[in-house]
């Protein structure tokens, strides 16, 4: 084999590995995912799993290393930072379950909670401080804003509260969007 097929069959490997884990992780959680139940859900030898990731917490940090794609708020009217936000974050969630997996692993693991941490970091705090009146603030403001959303996250995706997972988007939007606005934009109490 030439060394252009061997690159293609190693993307389809490591793809196929990391899609199991995500469903693996969000299914059953980080402690109880196994290497060999991901190895089987891929239909790959579990030695593979760790040639290419070296155990499951490097698999884990692989598997849900995300990418928030969180809009430019300077180009959204500052009255409706909230309502993007809620928006963007339900799209995400009904779109993906890498998101789900973190959640799951984020509560009841110290690494998922890290992961979740740096991803706090990195992408939510800069966003709020875009929106935000004192940018001293910010971290505050970020923190509620993601208490928020992660319960909203919490409650409709993970826990699936039939009451929450009712609601259509445009509900939760309208719902939630003013208290994620106030959070973000409101004068300081």
């Amino acid at each position: 084999m030439n060394d252009s097929s061997n690159a293609r069959r190693s993307d389809t490997t490591r793809t196929a590995i990391l899609r199991a884990a995500r469903e693996r992780f969000a299914t059953d959680g980080y402690e109880r995912a196994t290497i060999r139940a991901i190895a089987k859900d891929a239909r790959i030898d579990p030695s593979m799993v760790m040639r290419y990731y070296g155990n499951k917490e490097g698999l884990f940090a692989a598997a849900v290393s995300h990418d928030l794609r969180l809009p430019d708020l300077s180009s959204v009217a500052r009255d409706e930072v909230g309502h993007a936000l809620v928006s963007h974050f339900l799209t995400l969630w009904e779109e993906n379950d890498e998101l789900t997996a973190m959640m799951r692993v984020g509560v009841t693991n110290e690494r998922g909670a890290e992961l979740i941490q740096g991803i706090f970091r990195a992408q939510v705090l800069p966003v709020t401080r875009q929106a935000c009146p004192d940018p001293e603030q910010a971290p505050a403001r970020a923190a509620l804003t993601a208490a928020q959303l992660l319960g909203l996250a919490l409650t409709r995706y993970v826990l699936r509260l039939p009451p929450a997972v009712a609601l259509s988007h445009e509900e939760v939007v309208a719902w939630v969007g003013p208290t994620v606005q106030r959070y973000l934009t409101a004068p300081s109490p």
